[in-house]
């Protein structure tokens, strides 16, 4: 993050359109020389104990080319076909890989960035709601019947206490752990719920962790702290020097904010479980050096947006 924050953010705009070629590289790769764990091929191992997850570096990778390409367009994007519709078409084959592996999380979080940016940088948002309503959920409609897993997920959000040992037990366990927490929490590390009776404590259900441990004054400081962050990165966006500069920032921050929103959404059962880190607390190597390097970025545009003041 330190490293990152000494270079001046308008260097990767030279290099925007190879950020695309490099995400569509390394998400063939994965596909080609990726090795499968718990049915989804997402890791390469470069060796026994070293792995690199492809799809968190690719996340950056977009947002610095949809920073790129909407700057260099710009004066086209309130057109649906030659604004709206062309620069949606690249997420096809990112997308397309994506879930092939699969990874629908890792689909959702970068069509989600990728619009965000679309929007600030003037596309149309009826251009988003009328495409969403044709293609976009009828398309999820299918992939989650095409995946009998998918289906089950959606089913289990439904009543998971229907199969309360089976599909519904993580959940369930989530729940009951953030229940248990009270106001104020067992204590840092006591938690109860995490020996064996939640799967992936350390990852995707660590905030039904720090309810139990922290309460709910733990779980609302956490949650105001993402939303300072978020206020922060909306100001830097708002600030920076130029379009460039104004985009990346919002779409770190939309990163960021994204992922929050589905990991406590999923651990409160609030939407169908899926596999989310929560930013800066859940374990995982790429993802956590991938986050520390975006914010490097954004400060570099917050120092530079401070010299421009």
């Amino acid at each position: 993050m330190l490293f990152i924050s000494k270079i001046d953010y308008r260097f990767y705009q030279k290099f925007y359109k190879h950020a695309w070629w490099i995400a569509l590289i390394l998400l063939a790769l994965v596909l080609i020389a990726g090795r499968t764990i718990n049915g989804a091929k997402r890791w390469i191992y470069v060796t026994e104990t070293l792995s690199i997850q492809p799809s968190e570096i690719v996340k950056i990778l977009m947002i610095i080319f949809y920073a790129g390409i909407l700057v260099k367009n710009r004066d086209k994007l309130n057109l649906y076909g030659k604004g709206f519709l062309k620069h949606i078409l690249f997420l096809a084959p990112i997308i397309g890989l994506l879930l092939l592996e699969p990874h629908f999380s890792a689909s959702i979080v970068i069509i989600g960035i990728c619009s965000i940016m679309m929007i600030m940088a003037g596309c149309k948002f009826w251009h988003f709601l009328v495409t969403g309503g044709l293609v976009g959920i009828p398309a999820i409609i299918l992939l989650i019947i095409l995946e009998p897993y998918r289906l089950q997920r959606v089913t289990t959000f439904l009543d998971p206490w229907k199969d309360a040992t089976g599909d519904g037990w993580q959940v369930i366990q989530s729940l009951y752990a953030i229940g248990s927490g009270g106001l104020f929490g067992a204590g840092l590390g006591e938690s109860k719920q995490k020996f064996l009776y939640i799967p992936e404590p350390h990852n995707d259900f660590i905030f039904s962790i720090l309810g139990e441990e922290l309460g709910f004054i733990g779980c609302a400081v956490v949650l105001i702290l993402f939303g300072i962050f978020i206020w922060r990165g909306v100001l830097i966006a708002m600030r920076a020097p130029d379009m460039f500069g104004s985009l990346l920032a919002i779409g770190i921050t939309a990163l960021v904010a994204i992922q929050v929103i589905i990991n406590v959404a999923v651990v409160t059962s609030s939407m169908p479980a899926t596999g989310m880190p929560l930013p800066f607390f859940s374990y995982g190597g790429t993802a956590l050096f991938i986050l520390l390097c975006t914010m490097g970025i954004l400060l570099n545009i917050s120092r530079a947006s401070a010299k421009n003041n």
